[in-house]
Parts: structure tokens; C-alpha cells; sequence
């Protein structure tokens, strides 16, 4: 039996969860060590991400169970809690750290793909070069001149293009993040607030079946001694039922001695 099922069934489920996913994480790193194409690594890392994202939620969760117990259980219990939880984020902080490791390692890859070997010089360069005359040449490696200024100046113009989109890439990206990030704490307060809700909700619940319970047995009970008066009024000389205060038959009149004689 889980020790935690004794102390909270929700905090039992949580870290079965939790457990859950570190083994999906386990054998997804495994998996993703035989992979050798670029794109399944990809997506392979993009699927442990999203693990590693629920097991972030999961332990927020389990966080606040915990601190909602802390005045119903003893201290050394919530110190087993708190290095329950601790443990827990070392661990999902392993496997950010070996997933960050992949993602450098795959776009390392990525860029190599990229640089091709460099182009030589064309032999017919050579050739045509010796037909011409020095002034020809001389235009010639004006014109060349000319011409690697400007193909120079239009790489530095793509390079701060491609600067400038990258810092508002990276700039709405990080505004992005941020929001979800706010998106998902509310997620998680308000699943929160709605397990809380329902737990409440059955309390009320047996409560009120409890209340209902009593108020019939008090229902029998009035209805009973209505019955009692009613039979009393319409037969009062039954002997069979208890004289209820009140209702009992005047008693006889009593003849003094004097009277009699």
C-alpha cells in the first residue's frame, strides 16, 4: 500500500502520475540515443517536452496539496512531503538538462547541413584573362571590385534584416511564453479550486442527507402524536392509550360523607 494513500488519496494519484510520466521520460531518452534522423530526433524531443511540461504541472499540484495538509498533519510528515517534492523537481531537472543537451547536439547537425565545401575558381577565368589586354584587365577587376562591394553591402543589409527579425521573433516569443505561462498557472488554480469545489459539494451533500434524516424521524414523531390526539379526542375512554396532558377525561366528582348520609 502507498504510504501517501494514508495521508491524502489525491496526493497518491498525483505522484503516480508524476512516476508515470519519469518512466515515459526514461525510456523516451533511450529511445531517442538509437534515432539517427534529424527530423524524428525532432519531433521525438518535442513529444518528451510535452511530458516534461504535464510532470511540471503535476508537481505545481502536488506543491499545493501538500501545503493545504500542513495544518491537518504533523511536521516531520510534511517534511517527507516537501523531500518527496524535491526529489521530484531533481529529477525533472535531469531530464530538461539531457533534453537541452539533444536540442543543441540536433541543431549543431543542422548548421553542418547547411555549409557546403567552397567553390574554386573557374579555369576559363584563366583562360579568357590571357587574351586580354592590361587596360582590360584593369577594367575588368574594377568591374569585379564594383561588384563584390555591392554583393558585400547586401549581406551586411540581409545580416542586420535578419538581426532585426530575429530580436522581434525573440522578443514575441518571450511575450508569448510569458502569457502561457500565466495561461497555465490560471489552468492550474482553477482545476485546483474545482477539486476543491466538489469535495465540498459532497460534504454538503452528506450533510443535508444527514438533516433530512433527522427532520423525517422528527416528521414520524409529530405525526404520531397528532395520530395519539386524535384518537384520544374521538375515543377518550380508551383505555389502550396513555392520557396526554390536557386531553384526559375530567375526573369524577367526589360525594362528601356528610353528603351521603
Amino acid at each position: 500500500m502507498d504510504p501517501l494513500s494514508v495521508i491524502s488519496e489525491d496526493l497518491a494519484e498525483i505522484d503516480g502520475q508524476i512516476a508515470d510520466i519519469f518512466r515515459a521520460l526514461s525510456n523516451g531518452f533511450q529511445k531517442l540515443e538509437k534515432i539517427k534522423d534529424a527530423n524524428r530526433q525532432s519531433r521525438q524531443l518535442e513529444e518528451l517536452t510535452g511530458k516534461m511540461k504535464e510532470c511540471k504541472r503535476l508537481i505545481k499540484e502536488f506543491d499545493r496539496e501538500v501545503k493545504d495538509l500542513e495544518s491537518r498533519n504533523d511536521p516531520a510528515t510534511i517534511k517527507m512531503l516537501n523531500e518527496k517534492k524535491q526529489g521530484m523537481v531533481k529529477e525533472l531537472n535531469s531530464y530538461v538538462a539531457l533534453k537541452k543537451q539533444y536540442a543543441t547536439n540536433l541543431e549543431n547537425k543542422r548548421i553542418d547541413l547547411f555549409d557546403g565545401p567552397n567553390e574554386g575558381f573557374r579555369e576559363d577565368n584563366g583562360l579568357l584573362a590571357s587574351s586580354m589586354t592590361n587596360q582590360q584587365l584593369m577594367d575588368q577587376g574594377n568591374h569585379m571590385m564594383d561588384e563584390t562591394d555591392q554583393a558585400i553591402e547586401r549581406s551586411k543589409k540581409t545580416v542586420q534584416d535578419t538581426v532585426n527579425v530575429g530580436t522581434e521573433t525573440a522578443a514575441a516569443l518571450t511575450a508569448q511564453t510569458e502569457q502561457m505561462s500565466r495561461i497555465v498557472n490560471e489552468l492550474d488554480s482553477i482545476h485546483f479550486s474545482i477539486k476543491k469545489a466538489s469535495k465540498l459539494v459532497k460534504e454538503i451533500g452528506r450533510q443535508v442527507a444527514t438533516d433530512k434524516g433527522i427532520m423525517a424521524l422528527l416528521f414520524l414523531i409529530v405525526v404520531g402524536v397528532i395520530a395519539i390526539i386524535i384518537v384520544k379526542l374521538v375515543n377518550p375512554n380508551n383505555k389502550d392509550i396513555r392520557d396526554i396532558p390536557g386531553l384526559a377525561p375530567p375526573a369524577p366528582t367526589r360525594k362528601l360523607l356528610w353528603e351521603i348520609h
